[in-house]
């Protein structure tokens, strides 16, 4: 791909290894936007006032996901569908099933079965912003990648979701035939043991995972990016692109203020669980990195890749499993999520994951 088709789709060409490339990922460290999120912790941290109202965050969130899904059609107008395509969009489907249900596996040995359900799902969906916060390092560093990669993180959002509350319904099950204990271990009673008795049917769970408004808006923006092309990218440039880093800041503090004020929820829990947040994201992103290395995953995707294993959702899935497994801990997945995992990513993996493609996907 020439570097003038790069720029036109937002995307740029990968740069010779040696000082250029190693300037570009210092500065990196000192972009205004993880500087936000830097601020917003330390804000958060000392307890100060300052705070995004919840309609202007969100607007920001919807605004992100547009201008992501826009650049990603855009790109994927351009180069069509490929045998890359379907490989990236593969491993992604893979890992959206193999990561919760390996996070089941191992949180079952020291959790409940409902905490455990509702972690699993946490950690093997992903975090949209933590994707795109990755989309504009790739940019600073000069790396390419692909534009269906918006598409990748969207597939990857709903299935642990889904498998959490059929976790959840078999732990109900059993429990109601073995006559277990009437509580979860956050203390609150549980609903009868039914396959629709986690107080949301799994039609209702379905239906909420697959036409979440955010995941709509970003596969909606992609469609109308892949049909308008060349013409749209044009048109929409101001939009999409010049305003994008700016928003990406403005939310990314929000996201500090936020992360520094669920972490006190965490207080008491095990060191397992501290433990988890932190090594899971590193074996999730290896588990990436391995399957990209069999099927032969360009760097940039392949990096991609690896920060959505290693990411955790702390806005669709706990939206949905506070409802669908009312016995779990919220401040569980909640704290670990986006109290620890959250700016463990946003801080340290994402140049980590990113850097460590570069070496083995080259």
């Amino acid at each position: 791909m020439s570097a003038e088709r790069c720029s036109r789709l937002g995307i740029n060409p990968m740069k010779p290894r040696g000082i250029r490339t190693h300037n570009a990922r210092m500065q990196s460290f000192l972009d205004p936007a993880i500087l936000f999120f830097v601020f917003g912790l330390l804000a958060g941290s000392l307890k100060s006032n300052l705070e995004i109202p919840p309609q202007v965050s969100r607007f920001l969130s919807l605004y992100l996901l547009m201008a992501l899904g826009l650049k990603g059609g855009f790109a994927l107008a351009e180069s069509g569908l490929t045998a890359d395509v379907a490989i990236s969009l593969g491993i992604a489907l893979a890992l959206a099933f193999s990561v919760p249900a390996l996070g089941y596996f191992v949180l079952r040995r020291f959790l409940n079965g409902f905490d455990a359900a509702a972690i699993a799902a946490t950690y093997g969906s992903v975090s949209a912003v933590t994707f795109i916060t990755a989309v504009q390092y790739l940019d600073n560093i000069g790396l390419a990648y692909g534009g269906h990669m918006a598409a990748a993180m969207a597939l990857m959002e709903s299935p642990a979701i889904v498998m959490a509350v059929v976790m959840a319904n078999l732990v109900r099950t059993r429990r109601a035939a073995t006559g277990g204990p009437g509580a979860g271990a956050s203390g609150m009673p549980r609903t009868e043991p039914t396959t629709s008795g986690s107080g949301m049917s799994m039609s209702k769970v379905l239906h909420e995972s697959l036409t979440d408004g955010a995941q709509l808006l970003l596969l909606g923006a992609m469609l109308v990016g892949v049909l308008t092309g060349r013409a749209g990218e044009a048109a929409m440039q101001p939009f999409a692109v010049d305003l994008f880093k700016g928003m990406l800041a403005f939310f990314l503090l929000d996201m500090g203020l936020i992360a520094a004020r669920n972490v006190g929820g965490l207080k008491g829990q095990s060191g397992w669980l501290f433990a988890y947040a932190i090594g899971a994201p590193l074996v999730h992103a290896t588990l990436a990195l391995v399957l990209c290395m069999v099927l032969g995953v360009a760097p940039g995707n392949g990096g991609l890749l690896m920060v959505l294993a290693a990411s955790a959702s702390y806005i669709a899935v706990p939206a949905v499993v506070r409802h669908a497994i009312p016995e779990a801990n919220p401040s569980l997945y909640f704290g670990m999520s986006l109290g620890l995992t959250f700016p463990l990513n946003i801080l340290v993996g994402i140049p980590l994951y990113i850097g460590v493609a570069q070496r083995f996907l080259a």
